[in-house]
Formats: structure tokens, sequence, C-alpha cells
């Protein structure tokens, strides 16, 4: 028995009290995947009851398994909370359709067209944005991009979508939505807001200069641990749940969402169910991206080069453990400035009862995914404040060594590695020419401009730390 309007109330789950007949959508979300549903739908979710106005329309890229999965379920799912304690799992419905946006792009803009949508919100990944990371730039040989500025009104990236929207929008005078960016991007307000408005202006110099005036792109820090649902994952759910759920999703029970109030056309009442609004974000997403990120793609290329499978796996290991939290304490939390009332050292703390949660099965070669765009935000920008300020970076250097061994594309023991990155075929042909010797395969991949920028190469201290950290591994050492 599928999970669906009609068969809800035979899900043994706790569930919504709003009625979905009385629900309109007044966001449209791209990237409908796993994160989003534990995440920005849930705040969703927990205010529809007061506000029925605001329920989401969302939007597959890439991928029909989200459309396939909830479109019969008329958009219902379960979400499993696994804390050490135990599971439980809740019913959503602030999901109202998924449109297939390889399938229909034409029905996702005319949903984006109706002036009911006030927010535009995306989880596409790092990858998504198609930004040149050498020049901050889009990537305009990027196919995606390419295809849309010959045919804009035929879009197929995330920022063409936008655009082609706020044009039609201009055109028919229904006023702007506000562009939500809710992926680990530093700054995602003003990095898909400089997209945006690139796009738009190689385009139409006029309607770029309409989305400058009128359109608020908000920057936003999200946190929650996602994990990909196994199989198993699924199984064990439906099994508690008595229906059968195709998109169910797990997470863990800490959840938090930072956004800048700056809404263009309203917003939710968010803050009724958690959100944190601030004026400038910076410092949270900061926070979040060298403190939680980069000490979990620190545990996941390690942890997966050590033969463990999750990151609880990993934060039991005694080395990882102490690398991680003296990397925290010692390297990354000196270079945060915090507002008053925030405890860094409570926060590190909580980071690693989060990653020992057993109950969240983790997996290292899931965090390990897309590092060459990962790597910049949640490991560079904090080794490049402490080289600025003559201070070590001995550990973080160990981390940055842990990809460059990872993506190799083999393990400590000679077994390949199914390395998923966009630059996995540039990454592992660099690695082949430069061969086992630490000092040249880390000199072969810091000449790697889109990753590490024109500078980091330059530093002797910075190469010698990560080869050093390189050769250690080699030799079974962290």
């Amino acid at each position: 028995m599928r999970l669906s309007e009609k068969t809800i109330a035979c899900a043994k789950a706790s569930r919504f009290t709003y009625q979905r007949g009385d629900l309109t959508a007044g966001i449209v979300h791209l990237g409908v995947g796993a994160f989003h549903r534990a995440h920005q739908a849930i705040y969703v979710d927990d205010i529809l009851a007061s506000s029925p106005g605001w329920a989401i329309v969302g939007a597959s890229l890439r991928s029909k398994t989200a459309a396939l999965a909830l479109n019969p379920q008329d958009g219902l799912y379960s979400l499993t909370i696994n804390a050490a304690s135990g599971s439980s799992s809740r019913i959503v419905g602030s999901v109202l359709e998924v449109v297939d946006a390889s399938l229909q792009s034409e029905t996702l803009l005319q949903r984006m067209v109706d002036p009911a949508i006030r927010i535009v919100s995306l989880t596409i990944t790092e990858k998504g944005y198609c930004i040149d990371l050498a020049t901050g730039h889009l990537d305009r040989t990027h196919q995606d991009i390419a295809a849309d500025l010959l045919a804009p009104a035929e879009p197929r990236s995330a920022i063409g979508i936008i655009v082609e929207a706020l044009r039609r929008r201009q055109a028919a005078g229904t006023g702007p939505f506000t562009v939500l960016c809710c992926d680990n991007l530093p700054e995602n307000g003003r990095v898909t807001c400089n997209a945006v408005l690139e796009m738009a202006g190689l385009q139409d110099p006029v309607l770029g200069g309409w989305i400058e005036q009128n359109v608020t792109f908000p920057s936003t820090m999200v946190d929650r641990i996602v994990p990909a649902t196994t199989q198993d994952d699924a199984d064990a759910i439906n099994a508690r749940l008595g229906v059968v759920d195709a998109a169910p999703v797990t997470t863990e029970p800490f959840c938090q969402w930072v956004v800048e109030d700056r809404f263009c056309a309203g917003r939710p009442p968010w803050k009724d169910a958690g959100v944190t609004f601030v004026a400038d974000v910076r410092p949270f997403e900061e926070m979040k991206l060298r403190l939680l990120n980069g000490s979990h793609s620190t545990l996941a290329y390690l942890g997966y080069l050590a033969g463990h499978e999750t990151v609880a796996e990993a934060i039991s290991d005694t080395r990882l453990y102490s690398l991680v939290h003296d990397m925290m304490t010692l390297e990354v939390i000196p270079t945060l400035d915090m507002p008053d009332g925030i405890d860094l050292f409570a926060y590190r703390d909580a980071l690693l009862q989060r990653f020992a949660n057993p109950g969240l099965r983790h997996r290292t070669w899931q965090i390990a995914m897309d590092g060459s765009q990962k790597l910049p935000q949640r490991l560079l920008s904090t080794i490049r404040d402490r080289l600025a300020a003559g201070l070590p970076i001995e550990r973080l250097a160990t981390g940055v060594a842990g990809w460059m061994r990872y993506v190799t594309g083999t393990d400590m023991t000679g077994k390949p590695i199914d390395v998923r990155d966009p630059m996995a075929d540039e990454l592992e042909e660099v690695a082949r020419h430069a061969g086992n010797d630490p000092d040249s395969l880390v000199r072969a991949y810091v000449d790697i401009i889109p990753i590490f920028g024109h500078d980091l190469r330059n530093e002797p201290v910075f190469v010698q730390a990560v080869t050093q950290a390189l050769t250690r591994l080699n030799n079974g050492q962290v």
C-alpha cells in the first residue's frame, strides 16, 4: 500500500494537522533532494497550519527520481529522525508536486511566473551554479550555460531558469520573487546574485538592471546532517510505517537555519518554526563551513582511506577524533569572529557528538563527493587566514592531503576508489603523471588553479605542510 492522500491515515507516524486541500504554493524549490526535504520543507511544514499559502512546488533539474517517487504519493513522504536513543518518523505534506524540469521545463517556468510564488529557493550543490572557481564568474564554457546564452527562452541551468522566469515576470508586470540559496557556499546569496545578474546582463542589460533593483538574494546558513537513504533504511522505515514510502528521508535531531531578513515579496513566519533571522549571516556560515563542513570533509577522506564506512566509525577512531578535535580547537576556532553569545567550544562539542551518532549512517564516500568544489570553502579559506597570520596549519593540511590521496582513485591497499567529482578525470590524470612521490603529487595538484587559486602554489609553508602530511598518510600515519 503506497503512501498517498488516500492511505495517509494508515501510516504509523506523526503528521501535520492542516488540511492539504487548503494549501496553495508560495515557493518553488529547485533541487528537491533529500537535504531540502529534511530541512527547508520541514520549516515550511511547521508553519502551514497558520500560513497555508506557503506550500512548495518542487523541481527536479537532472534526475527524474524525485518526481517519480513523490508525485504518485501526492508529494507526501516520511522523515525519520535517528537519535542515539532511537528513531521516530513523521509524514511531511509541504511539497505539493515535483516538476521534472528535463521533461517539463515550460511547466516549471509557468509555475515560477505565477504571482502567488514569492520565493524561489535552491539546493543544487556547489557545482549547480556553474561558477568558474578561478574567476568567480559564470563558466561560459559549461554546456548548460552556453546553451542558455544561445537560447534563453529554453533554459537548462538553474541560473538560466531563474533569469528566464524573472524576464517573464518583468514582462507580465507580476513583480519579482526572492531568490533564496540554501547551499553550502560562502555568502551564498551574493554568489547566486552575481551569477543571475551576469547571466541576465549577457542576455539583456535592461533585464539585468531590473533584477538588480527589484530582486533580493538573502544569504543563508543551513545545518543538518542528511545521509543518503539506503535500501536497508527504506525497508526498515516502511516496515514501521505500515505503508510503502518510495521517498523516505533520514536525518539527525539537530536542525538550524540562519537567514538574512531580506525578502522582496514577503516570507513565511519561519521565526515561529525556529529560523534565526539576522542582518548578516556571514559569521554563522563561516562557523558552519569551517567547523562542521571542514571537519566532515577531513573525516570523510581520512576515514575512507582508513577503511571506515561511516562518519560515526571514523570519529570513533581515536587518531581521527584527536585530529579533528585539535583542528577545530587550535586551527579553526581562532579564525572565527562571532557575535556575542555564540560559544564556539560548545558548538565544537556538539559537532563531535553529532558525528558520533550511531543511528546516523552517514557514509564517508557520500561526503567525499565533489571535493574539488567543496575544498576551497571548507578548508582552503581557513588555511589562507592562518597563513596570513603566520600561524601553523598542520591539521588543516592533513585534511587537504587526505583529499589528494583520495582523488588519485586508489586507496591505501591499492583498491580503486569510485571518485565522484566534476573534475574526476582531470584529477586522476594529474595523479597518473605525477606518480607516487608525495612532493610531485602535491605540486601537481596545487597547480590546479580552479581549486587552489594562483596563490597557494606559491606558499612554501602550505606546500611543505601538505607534502609532509601526505608522506605521513602514505606511511600509515595521520
